[in-house]
């Protein structure tokens, strides 16, 4: 094939599986059907895992979810449930 720009012939290689036709002097590049989908169908990233909402620590939401303010106390409050 030559190149549509300046006529060159075009230079066919192979990434990652996808075929790409491009022009050794002009740089442009050039391609088939579902060449372009292959592409991006391999740049999208991978979908992650949903991840769980954290837990409030024990203590701190009441029965509707709200938060509740930590009041301050002992020492012992630390170490015991209360």
């Amino acid at each position: 094939m030559q190149c549509p720009v300046d006529g060159t012939t075009l230079v066919m290689a192979d990434r990652q599986g996808v075929e790409i036709d491009y022009c050794p002097q002009c740089r442009g590049v050039w391609l088939d059907r579902g060449e372009l989908d292959k592409i991006i169908e391999r740049s999208a990233p991978a979908p992650q895992p949903a991840r769980a909402a954290p837990r409030p620590e024990r203590g701190y939401d009441d029965d509707r979810g709200h938060q509740k303010k930590k009041r301050r106390g002992s020492f012992l409050d630390d170490i015991f449930d209360f």
